[in-house]
């Protein structure tokens, strides 16, 4: 192994070499401890330190680092305290996630380090989000993320690196190439001869480096550092090392060959390092000693006093309320000055004010600079706030929302817009493990909103109709909002994007150009989590929201002797019990009133609170009316019957009959 000091000094070698050594010492205990009962898990990089602790010291201190399980060497280097960590190891009430996560599940703004989540790939998206904001405040600042040889499979890795590339991010995506994911050899998981090769295909620089000689780790991630400071633009660099333990220590290690250990073994970072500066004279066998002696002793005593940390204390009540980054809402009372505006125009409007109140919101998503969007809510955005602001993305939701969360964790806001809702299967991930979760495991916000153009009713079928807000509202953390009008959709989407938590804004397609109504002009925001009561009567009550708003009132004006007590919900998460539990008390029967189907839609959680909570008030079972429980088809005279306002008339009868 050749070692290139280039100009630095004795002591800095010497630096490099404490830096490389404690970590190695710190999981010699970590293995011990193991075997001894004292932990139950580990994630060892033994051999791969030279990556962590190299790359970490070639970035700046304020410089964000997203690092994964086996990047020891990035937490110590960072300088955070052992007996932090070991108290985030142990799920102690002191760690980054007070129990609630495992390992470097955490992420920590004091020493600008985003941890991973278990799906491995994700949290390079938020890499580039992070780098977007440093780039649009004009700070010459680069990011640095890692990933596994493995990871390189998932669509995540080729996302990120794509929307880098298109958006020239200052971002170093560092691939630790072990050999292994888990058991599965390099030789299964690509075909490629080398991982840096899948850089051509991106259009961006790819280097590959030895990643267990310190020097060259250092050098490398410095030269690129310094380089995208100054020229914003991503590189992937792919660090040959390999993995001496188990994936995890339980997983062991018999499907690797003996031969690669005895190969590797002689490429061990650490001890090549320490026979060169002892080569040099800058390091002595006595002076090992010292430091070995020096540091066993500070890891004993930070591990011990780790494990003397409080445990963390159960509580229904500080644990949902964790859930959420902590904001009250201070309502906007909008103005009496009004103008007839279509739903759209309102939702177009409400984002136009957000974008002049927050200088820091940024919205993204296919098609919506210049184009205008699919629906033309953003045309004439990019003239007004430029396309820094106003971005076209590539055709990667997963990304996108990604980079929303990373815009966040650097100081911006993020409206991402989905074309069509139903294309959000494939940014699922993101919204329900990294946005819902984030403020939950680490006490970070995640202040983005991800508009969601829903429904059907115009003929779109199967991959553009769905109702889908049945699969966000069983997820805590995040917010749900779903306007019937144009007033509430543009003070809704104000509050939205005020509000720091994960918002979902469902949005209904029929309605944009279908319905006008009047809307305060200026600046305004409605209240989440509180229902409107659009008719009142004593004979039963309909719960509903969206277009089944309008399902309702036409029954109403259709049938004005019905009585009944009309409830639009407009947000989903969290509900409004209050205004609920009064309609029940009143009339005694409830018709829960849908356009998602009837299996598993929100109407079965209310309808389920109903029974639970206000059983002595009722008269008759609750009963819902909901869409079939069938894909949603194209044909009009097929999609009419598929929607539940083809059973409203009949479900009302039946629920009267009682």
């Amino acid at each position: 192994m050749h070692f290139n000091r280039s100009d630095k000094d004795d002591k800095f070698l010497l630096n490099l070499y404490k830096r490389l050594l404690y970590p190695r010492l710190v999981e010699e205990k970590m293995l011990k401890l193991l075997r001894q009962g004292r932990i139950g898990k580990w994630f060892s990089g033994i051999g791969q330190e030279a990556i962590a602790v190299g790359s970490t010291l070639a970035m700046q201190s304020d410089e964000y680092i997203l690092p994964m399980h086996r990047n020891l060497g990035v937490f110590t280097s960072r300088d955070i305290p052992l007996k932090k960590l070991m108290a985030q190891w142990q799920g102690k009430i002191t760690g980054f996630t007070k129990g609630r996560d495992r390992s470097f599940h955490f992420g920590t703004q004091e020493y600008k380090i985003i941890g991973m989540i278990s799906h491995l790939g994700p949290q390079m998206a938020l890499a580039d989000g992070i780098a977007l904001a440093d780039v649009l405040r004009k700070q010459p600042k680069a990011t640095l993320v890692y990933t596994g040889e493995g990871a390189t499979s998932e669509g995540d890795f080729h996302e990120a690196v794509n929307v880098a590339s298109v958006w020239n991010l200052p971002v170093i995506f560092l691939i630790e190439n072990n050999g292994y994911g888990l058991s599965t050899p390099k030789s299964e998981q690509f075909r490629c001869k080398n991982l840096v090769d899948k850089a051509i295909g991106y259009g961006i620089e790819g280097i590959q480096i030895d990643g267990n000689n310190i020097l060259e780790v250092y050098n490398t991630i410095n030269q690129l550092a310094n380089e995208i400071r100054k020229d914003p633009r991503p590189v992937l660099v792919e660090c040959l090392t390999f993995r001496m333990r188990g994936h995890e220590e339980a997983s062991g290690t018999k499907y690797v060959p003996q031969e690669l250990f005895d190969e590797w073994e002689k490429k061990d970072p650490l001890s090549n390092y320490e026979s060169y500066l002892i080569e040099q004279g800058i390091l002595t066998p006595d002076l090992v000693i010292d430091f070995k002696i020096k540091f066993k002793t500070d890891i004993e005593l930070d591990i011990e006093e780790a494990f003397n940390e409080p445990e963390a204390e159960a509580g229904a009540s500080h644990e949902e309320a964790d859930m959420y980054f902590p904001f009250t809402q201070q309502i906007t009372e909008p103005g009496t000055s009004l103008t007839e505006k279509r739903y759209l125009d309102a939702i177009s409007e409400g984002l136009d004010l957000a974008m002049q109140k927050y200088p820091n919101l940024v919205l993204m998503g296919q098609d919506i600079a210049e184009y205008g969007g699919a629906f033309k809510i953003t045309d004439g955005f990019t003239t007004k706030y430029g396309k820094e602001r106003v971005r076209n993305t590539p055709i990667c939701e997963s990304a996108i929302v990604g980079a929303g969360l990373g815009l966040s964790i650097n100081g911006y806001k993020a409206v991402v817009e989905m074309q069509f809702a139903d294309f959000v299967t494939v940014g699922f991930n993101q919204i329900v493990n990294n946005l819902a979760k984030t403020h939950y495991r680490w006490g970070e916000k995640a202040d983005v909103v991800v508009r969601m153009p829903t429904g059907a009713g115009t003929g779109a079928g199967p991959f553009h109709s769905q109702s889908n807000e049945a699969w966000f509202t069983k997820t805590p953390g995040l917010k749900i909002v779903y306007p019937a009008f144009p007033a509430d959709a543009k003070g809704l989407l104000l509050a939205a994007i005020e509000d720091p938590n994960p918002v979902l804004y469902f949005e209904h397609k029929y309605l944009y150009r279908s319905l006008t109504a009047p809307v305060p002009d200026g600046y305004y925001t409605t209240a989440i989590g509180k229902a409107v009561t659009l008719a009142w009567g004593n004979k039963f009550t309909i719960i509903t929201y969206g277009l089944g708003v309008h399902w309702a009132l036409d029954y109403i004006k259709n049938n004005p002797l019905c009585d009944a007590t009309l409830i639009d919900l407009r947000t989903l998460q969290p509900w409004d019990k209050e205004t609920v539990t009064r309609a029940v008390k009143t009339t005694g029967r409830v018709l829960i009133l849908h356009e998602d189907t009837l299996t598993n839609g929100f109407g079965a959680e209310i309808s389920a609170w109903i029974g639970e909570h206000c059983f002595s008030d009722l008269d008759a079972p609750v009963m819902r009316c909901a869409s079939l429980d069938t894909a949603i088809p194209m044909s009009k005279v097929l999609e009419d019957d598929f929607l539940a306002k083809a059973r409203l008339a009949k479900t009302i009868d039946k629920l009267l009959k009682y």
